[in-house]
């Protein structure tokens, strides 16, 4: 049941640019943080602390599809390297502007937006070199060691960024930042050379719209998105935790923070109790079933009024989410040739990152218009339903199996 560590046993590259990855996050998670605390500082505006969001949502959009063409164009490894290294002098930036004392929310921003584009230029890259450095077999136990690193450092980089701002200031936090990088950087540079299989195309670069073109053709690669996109847009209650704790469970702002934690401790969990996933083959149907889990959760915290049972419930999808997400990465690895698997890559960060924010949107929408429990509970059987409804239109999804996996 525990999680699989075969892969950092077996292969020392992958172990490690995981390692490397896990603590980078660790100091990433501060670093936000640190930059939200510091731009409320300055403007006591919360709208301003939400423009921060914003301004790393449109880089990461445009330039995730691009940076996947480009991490299949160029050597992979030299990628993720310089991305690295220009993500460690963003927050040497950050550090020395704090300790100079100049403090510019426009300054702020910027840093951000570019923090944004390292992101959307390293993340295809070194999501496309798994498969070069593991056997098939070991990918889905990959992918669950990759999403302990995702939720620990949204869960742990916060919580230590908070202490160490309380303590030495922002460019403290910042600096850490900075030299956690090191072990990113170390990593990629004892990778060997990950250039993308390019046999097939004689034009030395790699399109964006191929790229779209490609995934247009392979239906289970697409219905790894669409699937997604059905708990991400229509069952994404995050939004109104804030409303939530006031009207259902009579709370504060302590409250919100329970509800905000509770679905990473699911996926956490999820993560660390993932060992039973590499014996899966049925990879499209589990990622049917988890996907319609997450619904139900959500569909069911939309009628609960014990904030025990609320959050018992945002672990459950949670950990589902991890579920889903461990064989949805499996088969866009697998499924996905070599010379196609960074613009692949560069569309799930897209989705990643667009879907939540839609689906905040879609939820503080309904929520007017209705209630807070029309727009979670209703949500949730939304989401049901239009899994139910892609997995009858695309039923081949269903029957995909990992020993022969067809994109």
């Amino acid at each position: 049941m525990f999680a699989d560590l075969t892969p950092l046993r077996e292969s020392a590259d992958y172990r490690r640019l995981w390692t490397g990855n896990t603590i980078s996050w660790l100091g990433q998670g501060m670093t936000a943080l640190a930059i939200s605390l510091q731009v409320y500082d300055i403007t006591g505006s919360s709208f301003s602390v939400g423009l921060v969001g914003l301004f790393s949502l449109v880089p990461l959009v445009v330039f995730g599809l691009y940076g996947g063409a480009i991490a299949d164009t160029v050597d992979r490894r030299k990628l993720g390297l310089y991305s690295a290294a220009g993500a460690a002098g963003l927050s040497v930036a950050l550090a020395a502007a704090a300790l100079a004392g100049y403090h510019r929310v426009w300054f702020l921003y910027t840093v951000v937006a570019l923090q944004a584009v390292c992101f959307a230029l390293i993340s295809p890259a070194r999501n496309a070199m798994i498969p070069k450095l593991l056997p098939p077999e070991q990918l889905p136990a990959a992918n669950a060691l990759g999403s302990v690193t995702n939720t620990t450092g949204m869960m742990a980089g916060p919580m230590l960024g908070g202490l160490i701002v309380g303590w030495w200031g922002y460019q403290a936090a910042y600096l850490i930042d900075a030299v956690t990088f090191a072990a990113a950087l170390y990593a990629m540079w004892r990778l060997p050379p990950m250039k993308p299989d390019r046999a097939g195309d004689k034009r030395g670069r790699a399109s964006v719209l191929d790229g779209l073109r490609f995934l247009a053709t392979r239906p289970n690669v697409r219905m790894t998105f669409f699937s997604d996109m059905c708990a991400m847009v229509l069952a994404h209650p995050r939004a109104l935790f804030p409303a939530v704790a006031v009207l259902w469970y009579d709370g504060d702002a302590r409250t919100v923070g329970l509800l905000v934690a509770a679905p990473a401790v699911g996926a956490l969990l999820g993560g660390l109790f993932s060992g039973w996933t590499g014996r899966i083959r049925r990879h499209g149907l589990a990622i049917l079933v988890s996907v319609a889990a997450w619904g139900t959760a959500i569909a069911v915290f939309g009628l609960t009024r014990d904030l025990w049972w609320g959050l018992f419930f945002l672990a459950l999808a949670g950990w589902s989410d991890t579920v889903s997400m461990v064989f949805r990465s499996t088969m866009l690895q697998t499924a996905t040739p070599d010379e196609m698997r960074g613009r692949l890559q560069g569309v799930f960060i897209v989705v990643v990152a667009g879907g939540p924010r839609l689906g905040d949107f879609l939820a503080g929408v309904t929520a007017d218009l209705a209630s807070p429990r029309t727009a979670i509970t209703g949500g949730g059987i939304a989401c049901v339903l239009a899994v139910a409804v892609l997995g009858a239109r695309w039923r081949g999804f269903a029957r995909y199996d990992a020993r022969d996996p067809q994109p």
